[in-house]
């Protein structure tokens, strides 16, 4: 992509002044205004989140070594798997990418020197760490046992645990998704360089934008469905609870008619990733961008429709079922047009192998089969059998985890580089890829037999015949624990000990990597023109640093 950036000079990142070494101190980070900074803030406080959800995830499996239960009590595993869920899904997922990658690429894509708005973007660091303390002060307390749905009249009347609080963290850290998903829209819209237009946006920038599009319309409703039940088991105001006048069901429409849509917040800027992933890595333009980039918001408009197939076993009418089914199918096919692109893609490219593409090709592996099984839950039909067991847990984790971790991670080491100014061990890092791949596989896959076997989910105990899978499921846990902790390691030798990586290790095309690494506080030196398409391979003048 061409630019008018002066040359960047070979200085060594060290003595450049950039936007980690323009000021010192506690205070220039807590008060910083720099999207980027903001963005190692998010970092920060997702990867804590991260590791104590993870803690909970180990807890669990250890105890399902057993078949009566190895490490806790029932009760105590009910909290564990709530906290895992919750924790994982509001304070890591939903913001993971977003919040991250997001923050620190979205303006530096498009030629923009910060987003629209820099105090707001603060700002909303801010008020999610004041829902991740309310949720950690509910963890502390003595945990919640509902699960992470929170389904009433349980949550709402008989629950002795700390709901309220973990709902108000919730609520809380929902306002930080709004303010986030407000600030991307109109920095998209209003701040890109001249020349930048739709059809030469990043794929990423596409994908995020369909993102911030969910953040925006599906927040509230589950902010508002949260207040509400607080409301309820404060004031035993009848709303969700059948006891008083409420309707439980009420509470499974609201809260899937957000839930739903944020499986695609967590995984429509992981699809972003994996597209600038498979073009920069096998050196060829993306196959269909149109159709790729309109696929996103296919994705986030269809996804709106479909929380139904949540509640097949309510109840509900047959016809709406029938409905919620069919537009579930529906919703696979702009996710199969990207997977098909990728492939078409791939297809003879020249294609190297460093780490951020083995995520990618362990995204596209795993995503597809995590997609696929969906289709099985879509299905009125084997959905009653299927609905409740751990078929589910697997197909959700090959979706979140085995997607939209995978994708989290391929874009970690991808632009790595480019936010630190320096490389981390190669060797070291395709290694720590192919453990956290047979680590999930070892887990989850596993657990897709449990559950057509009719191992019911959320249970401590189960009969002796599961136990064989359910040790392969614990032992797989333990490597894929192992697999994250890899990267943690060597991320933070690189941030002081890595060889300086220059503005463009990777030879990609793309605004972010005509600058600087790290970039200064401007992102660019120079204003920029773009005069190009996006992912222009073929005839994009890019050298390998």
């Amino acid at each position: 992509m061409s630019t008018a950036i002066a040359d960047i000079h070979e200085i060594p990142a060290e003595s450049q002044v950039n936007y980690l070494n323009a000021s010192y101190g506690i205070k220039s980070w807590l008060l910083t205004l720099d999207h980027k900074r903001i963005g190692l803030l998010y970092l920060g406080t997702i990867t804590l989140m991260f590791l104590i959800g993870g803690v909970a995830a180990v807890l669990m499996r250890l105890n399902l070594i057993e078949p009566t239960g190895a490490l806790v009590e029932p009760d105590t595993y009910n909290k564990l798997f709530s906290i895992h869920g919750i924790i994982m899904v509001f304070f890591f997922l939903v913001p993971s990418i977003p919040a991250t990658l997001g923050n620190f690429l979205i303006p530096i894509m498009i030629g923009a020197r910060d987003v629209a708005f820099p105090r707001l973007n603060l700002m909303s660091w801010y008020v999610f760490v004041t829902g991740c303390v309310f949720a950690l002060y509910a963890v502390a307390a003595g945990g919640v046992d509902t699960g992470w749905t929170f389904y009433p009249p349980f949550s709402s009347s008989y629950s002795h645990s700390h709901v309220v609080a973990m709902a108000l963290g919730i609520f809380i850290a929902g306002f930080s998704s709004i303010l986030t998903g407000l600030n991307f829209i109109v920095t998209i819209h209003k701040m890109r360089a001249p020349g930048m237009t739709w059809f030469r946006l990043p794929l990423f920038i596409w994908a995020m934008y369909a993102t911030s599009l969910i953040f925006v319309l599906g927040t509230p409703v589950i902010a508002v469905t949260l207040l509400l039940l607080a409301a309820e088991r404060l004031l035993h105001v009848g709303i969700f609870d059948p006891a008083i006048g409420g309707d439980p069901l009420l509470f499974q429409h609201l809260f899937w008619f957000y839930s739903h849509p944020a499986v695609y917040i967590m995984i429509l800027p992981g699809m972003g990733i994996i597209s600038e992933l498979i073009t920069a890595f096998s050196r060829k333009k993306i196959f269909g961008y149109s159709f790729v980039a309109f696929s996103s918001l296919a994705i986030a408009i269809i996804s709106f429709v479909v929380w139904g197939h949540h509640m097949f076993v309510t109840g509900q009418s047959i016809y709406a079922g029938l409905v919620f089914s069919v537009l579930s199918f529906v919703v696979a096919i702009p996710s199969a047009v990207k997977v098909f692109n990728w492939t078409a893609t791939l297809y003879k490219g020249s294609i190297s192998y460093e780490a951020p593409m083995l995520y990618a090709l362990g995204f596209i592996g795993l995503f597809t089969l995590g997609g696929l099984t969906g289709l099985f839950l879509a299905s009125l039909a084997t959905d009653v059998h299927l609905n409740g067991t751990y078929f589910i847990v697997a197909h959700f984790h090959y979706i979140m985890v085995g997607g939209a971790i995978m994708a989290y991670m391929g874009g970690l080491h991808y632009w790595w580089p480019k936010i630190t100014g320096r490389m981390y061990p190669d060797l070291w890092a395709r290694f720590a890829a192919l453990v956290i791949f047979v680590g999930f596989n070892l887990t989850f896959f596993p657990q897709f037999v449990l559950g057509y076997l009719g191992m019911p989910r959320r249970y401590g105990v189960y009969p002796q015949e599961f136990q064989v899978l359910n040790v392969l499921s614990s032992a797989g846990a333990s490597i894929l624990a192992i697999g994250y902790v890899i990267p943690l390691v060597y991320f933070f030798w690189s941030w002081n000990y890595g060889p300086p990586a220059g503005p463009n290790p990777w030879g990609a095309t793309g605004l972010e990597w005509t600058t600087s690494s790290p970039p200064p506080t401007e992102n660019f030196e120079h204003s920029v023109i773009v005069t190009e398409d996006a992912y222009n391979y073929p005839t994009a003048d890019v050298t390998s640093e």
